[in-house]
């Protein structure tokens, strides 16, 4: 595995941030990492980046202990933090080669043409830092994160400020790079996780209460089966909550409900034997998977 959390532990005062959490993350993956604000996430990515020092527990990047061998386990890491600090000064080009020279990168102007031309930065590379938007600002980050091509990715709400459109860009950037590399991705977007990630693990109150692949997740913790179904005619309410195995019915207005029963239970079949011997048209049955935001909010009210 790249990246390999064992019992880690980060107590500021009287707060225990981060509360005997253990994961790993391999490479191939995009590791979705997810928790409400202050649950220790973005602690946890500092620890293992080298930034912050644990109370307890262990980090490992691709072998190498965070603190016996902090510059060989930094040197494999790209980070991109929530609040990007750059030098708002410097121009988009000279930043990244000033980059490249920090982190002795063979072929540096190379190298850098090829980062700005995959996070999209082709057409403001002659521009100041600081006369970016947001959403560029936080490409030129990225960008600064892969440019020593690292084993492991951390990236701490990588879509921030960007538009729909370059959104749907970056997330295909991350998927592409989850194919040779390591990434951990944390982000409060649950639908990006379900879109680019292939695992996540949600943290609450410096716990970890979930560690799963996406549709394993997604099973394991939803304990209910939904359906939404869609009438031509309107239906009564009391008639729909008859149906075989039906324990929930949900209004979504226009003749659409949502049905929920126990996991166990496919309930389309008797929808449709509803629909028959009441002779309604059917015109949607279509059965729903339980979304990452639903499990999030189980794990972490």
């Amino acid at each position: 595995m790249s990246v390999k959390v064992t019992n880690l532990v980060k107590i500021f005062e009287t707060q225990r941030a981060v509360d005997d959490v253990s994961f790993e993350a391999h490479r191939g993956e995009v590791l979705g990492f997810l928790g409400p604000n202050g649950a220790g996430k973005t602690t946890t990515m500092k620890i293992i980046t080298g930034y912050l020092p644990q109370s307890g527990g262990t980090a490992e990047v691709c072998g190498f202990d965070v603190n016996d061998k902090p510059m060989e386990a930094r040197a494999r890491v790209g980070y991109l933090p929530e609040h990007n600090p750059l030098y708002r000064d410097m121009y988009v080009r000279e930043y990244l080669n000033f980059t490249a020279g920090v982190h002795r990168v063979p072929n540096a102007r190379r190298r850098v043409e090829e980062m700005v031309e995959r996070t999209g930065l082709s057409s403001h590379r002659h521009k100041q830092i600081g006369e970016l938007s947001k959403g560029y600002r936080q490409r030129v980050g990225l960008a600064q994160a892969m440019l020593h091509d690292p084993e492991v990715l951390i990236l701490d709400e990588p879509t921030s400020g960007l538009d729909p459109n370059q959104i749907v860009e970056i997330r295909q950037l991350i998927k592409d790079l989850g194919k040779e590399k390591t990434v951990i991705l944390s982000t409060h977007i649950l639908g990006e996780v379900e879109a680019v990630c292939d695992r996540a693990i949600i943290i609450n109150k410096g716990k970890l209460v979930a560690n799963a692949p996406i549709t394993e997740l997604k099973q394991q913790f939803s304990g209910q089966s939904i359906v939404t179904v869609e009438f031509a005619e309107s239906i009564d309410k009391s008639l729909l909550t008859r149906i075989k195995n039906v324990q929930v019915v949900k209004s979504l207005g226009k003749n659409r409900w949502e049905l929920r029963a126990a996991a166990e239970h496919d309930i389309r079949a008797d929808i449709f034997a509803f629909a028959v011997s009441n002779k309604a048209t059917l015109l949607e049955l279509r059965k729903e998977a339980f979304s990452v935001e639903e499990v999030f909010q189980q794990l972490t009210k």
